[in-house]
This record gives C-alpha cells, structure tokens and sequence, in this order.
C-alpha cells in the first residue's frame, strides 16, 4: 500500500471522535511562532478525524459489517459516504464489538444500581442511542456524558434535536430514568488547577471512562492529569476503556507515525504506551488496581470470546478480503485496553483474560 491506514479511515489516524492536545506554530508580527494561532490549527485537525470515523463507520454499516440505524442521522444530508477497504471496514467492526461487549458487560453487572459512563471526544458516536434501542440502558438508568470540543458538540446536538429518531430516544431515556448530556469541555481544562465540574457528574455512582483514540492527541502528563480528574472525583467504582495504536517501532509502525504526522496528526502518547504491557501499566498507576487487560485488534478478531466462530465466517462472507498480510500488520498496531477498580467491575469484566502472552511478549521485543 501507498500509505498506512489506520483502522478507521485511509486518511486519518483517528480512531474516533475526539479530545485532543494543542501544539505550538505560526508567525506572529514580531516573527515568533504564535502559539494560540498553532494550537488552533492543531485542533481543528484533530476535530476533522471525527469525520472520518463516521464515514469508516458508515462504510462498514452499508457492507453489513454492523447494525446501527443512528449513524445515518448524524452524517450531514446530501454527503456521499466513500467506501473503505476491507481491511478498514473489519478493523471498525472489530473496535466496535470489542468496546461495547466490556460497555455491555458493565450495564448488565448488578443492574439494580445506578451507573455513569463518560464519553471522552465523543464526536459522532452513537453508542448511547444503539444502547437504549437494546435496552441496555434500561434497567437501573445511566447518567450518559460526552465531552468534546464545543464545535463537534454543538453540531452533534444540533443534528440530535432535529432528527425525530434522535430526539425520540433521548427523551424515551429520560422518562425511563436515564440522562443524555453533552458537554462542551476542553479536556486540557479538566488538568488546570481550578478545573471546571462537568455538569451533572455524579461523584457517587459508578463510573465507566470511555476514550477512543482522544487521549492520545495529548501530551502523556496531560493526558494522564485528565484521568486523575476522574480518579479525584469519582468515591466509587471506577474504570476505563481505551482504543489506541500501539508498536510504533516496527517498520510498519514507523511508516504509520510518518504518515500520520505528513497530515499534521501526531499522536503524543504513542511511544510511552507503545505496548500492550504498557497499556496495562498506565492503567495501574492511574489506580485502577482491581485489574488490567489489553489485547491487540488482531488477537480480538482470531478470539472466539470477542467475535464468535458463527460472527467470524458472516464478516469474512461480506468481502473478499485478500490483503491477509496487511490485515495482520494493522490490526496488531491497535488495541483495546482496561482496567479497573471496584467490586461491580471485577464481576464485570474479572473473567475476561486480558494478560500478557507469550505472543505478545515476542512481539514487543522490537522495543524503541
């Protein structure tokens, strides 16, 4: 291939709607780099990745790949939906299941209580909306937030007010006792020493953080300093779920940062998290103590656990797929990683295998 693609998109290394780092460039009059010209620059580059992981996520719905009615309604009227290739389109299927079987595992644990998940740079995602039509959300009621840039918000909430499939459900959900919020939240702001509340954020419940590919834009403090906001605020069970590229020290991954930087997207905790150990380590020192586990998109896929035999052999019947080698080589560049503390998380998600293998040890071996 040309270029390396991520799982999502062949244009963007973006995983998913998301909260993103700024940067530093652009001349002032005194010919210093102006640092607030650049760091909008780099945000508005980052917000365009939302995009698109909605058209890689549409491309996988009209091929079959998966079941969701709402992305449609939040894909602006009149714009084509350009096709992936199949290896993308398997990718975001892969994503996809994996991160709402733990979301699912969750709502289901002891589910007379209460619960809250945060959406970090949600953008388009429709999770929340697909969760109800299932009933997932139904039986105890969720405070369900998502945070992300103001212009992706307001768009979002715009589009959720004036499509009659969006709206219905919304308000469905707060008769039954569950609450949709969208929140125009700098991320960076929640890391500054009088950081403002997120609207509705209940300290008591417990509580499920959500990032797909978003923490990842920022620099690796801040990016852990948005965690600890969480980790501060939250008196409950706690945990988290991220989707990230790792193994960028390969020549496969190398090609992949080059790429991705050539479009001004810079992924800044990749090399700190750069394996699965790594993932499962920054889950620790976050103090999610109860339990850690990562497994890259490849080993997902080949499970049994994530994608049954029966799912397996339909998704594979939906294209011909004869890029078998650059199937591999992407998907074991992304992962899914988890932890947590907390008694309702451990009944969750504590028979989940999600260690280290000896597969995977082989393969980091590459190191920096």
């Amino acid at each position: 291939m040309a270029t390396i693609p991520n799982l999502n998109t062949l244009r963007s290394g973006r995983g998913g709607p998301r909260r993103r780092g700024g940067g530093r460039g652009g001349l002032s009059s005194d010919g210093e780099l102006d640092e607030r010209e650049s760091e909008a620059a780099r945000d508005r580059v980052v917000q365009q990745t939302d995009n698109d992981a909605s058209s890689s996520r549409l491309s996988a719905i009209e091929l079959g790949y998966l079941d969701d009615e709402f992305s449609q309604q939040l894909w602006p009227q009149g714009q084509n939906v350009p096709k992936r290739y199949p290896i993308i389109n398997r990718g975001t299927y892969v994503r996809t299941k994996a991160v709402d079987k733990l979301v699912a595992l969750f709502l289901e644990s002891e589910p007379q209580q209460r619960k809250q998940i945060v959406s970090l740079g949600a953008g388009s995602d429709t999770r929340f909306f697909r969760f109800w039509k299932q009933g997932l959300l139904h039986s105890s009621g969720v405070n369900y937030h998502e945070l992300d840039f103001e212009a992706n918000v307001n768009q979002k909430r715009h589009m959720t007010r004036t499509s009659p499939g969006l709206s219905d459900h919304v308000k469905q959900a707060e008769k039954a006792g569950s609450l949709y919020s969208l929140h125009a939240i700098d991320l960076r702001d929640l890391t500054k020493k009088s950081p403002p509340p997120v609207p509705g954020l209940d300290p008591e419940l417990p509580t499920l953080i959500l990032s797909e590919c978003c923490l990842c834009y920022l620099p690796p403090d801040l990016a852990s300093s948005v965690l600890q906001y969480f980790t501060m605020n939250i008196k409950s069970s706690l945990a988290m779920i991220v989707y990230e590229p790792i193994r960028p020290f390969d020549a496969f991954g190398k090609t992949m940062v080059s790429n991705l930087a050539s479009r001004g997207i810079h992924l800044q905790t990749l090399k700190r998290y750069s394996s699965l150990e790594a993932q499962r380590q920054r889950m620790r020192l976050a103090g999610l103590k109860g339990g850690q586990g990562a497994r890259d998109v490849y080993d997902l896929w080949e499970s049994d656990v994530w994608v049954p035999g029966d799912e397996r052999r339909r998704v594979e019947g939906l294209e011909w797929l004869d890029e078998v080698e650059e199937w591999q080589l992407l998907a074991s560049h992304y992962c899914v990683a988890w932890g947590w503390t907390g008694e309702i998380f451990e009944k969750a998600w504590g028979m989940l295998e999600g260690g280290q293998t000896a597969a995977e040890t082989k393969h980091d071996d590459m190191g920096p």
